[in-house]
């Protein structure tokens, strides 16, 4: 894996839901890299603290992902700050507002998690196309094991994120050879806060389920987006990448 080299000095990401969590580690690990990052999130989180405290390279840029005016609006900010775009992270999601029964989901809860975690992702697709064929770019969709496996009360999220891994690969097939598309599929990664993690920090039990022996981190899923979105995943496309320490393989029985 690359540790910031000559290619990716200057490139450009725009990645979604970078206020706090997995999108924050991943916009930190691209500007690490020598990338410049757009952190883009809805405008009451506090993602223009965040990308103010990370310096030049990096932008805040008020969007909600359903909605097609802010996307286009906002993709248009990122090429009039930075020029150019080599990168698109479709990491917003939302697992609420629904975790109940399947009788008590309205469809009005139902489309929206749809609208945030599937029709996002197209439209994000849709508006940087034109920006990542020019440089040869690359999409990364964030998935979830959520796609192939069930808790109970989860059909929203569960359908959105399957539906997502169907987006990638046809994405995948429309936009090649100018630009690839891959999904990243966590786990459980602790995506906490630092002061949450050490006030409330997961148990040897939370660990040793792993077949790795521990729980996700932030970094494990940055550091594989950040190599699909270079040059040396260059033959990689249309897939989707599972990192979950392991659990997705582990047969179970109660």
């Amino acid at each position: 894996m690359s540790a910031g080299g000559v290619e990716e000095q200057g490139r450009v990401a725009l990645v979604t839901g970078a206020a706090r969590g997995i999108g924050e580690g991943i916009a930190r690990w691209l500007l690490a890299r020598g990338w410049r990052v757009a952190l883009c999130d809805l405008a009451d989180s506090h993602g223009d603290a965040v990308a103010a405290a990370l310096g030049d390279n990096a932008m805040f840029v008020a969007m909600d992902v359903a909605d097609e005016g802010q996307v286009e609006g906002g993709v248009a900010a990122v090429i009039a700050r930075f020029g150019r775009l080599d990168g698109l992270v479709c990491n917003a999601g939302v697992a609420s507002p629904h975790n109940g029964p399947l009788e008590e989901l309205s469809l009005a809860q139902w489309n929206q998690v749809l609208a945030i975690n599937l029709s996002g992702p197209m439209l994000l697709a849709k508006h940087c196309t034109a920006h990542l064929r020019a440089s040869g770019g690359a999409i990364v969709n964030m998935a979830s094991t959520r796609a192939s496996q069930s808790e109970p009360e989860s059909e929203a999220y569960a359908a959105s994120k399957g539906g997502l891994l169907a987006l990638t690969h046809a994405l995948a097939i429309s936009l090649g050879p100018d630009i690839r598309v891959n999904a990243v599929s966590p786990g459980w990664i602790d995506s906490r806060d630092p002061q949450e993690r050490a006030e409330a920090p997961l148990s040897a039990d939370d660990h040793a389920q792993h077949p790795v022996g521990r729980a996700g981190q932030v970094d494990d899923v940055a550091a594989l987006v950040a190599w699909l979105l270079s040059g040396e995943a260059g033959f990689v496309t249309g897939q989707e990448f599972v990192t979950d320490g392991g659990m997705a393989r582990k047969m179970i029985y109660r």
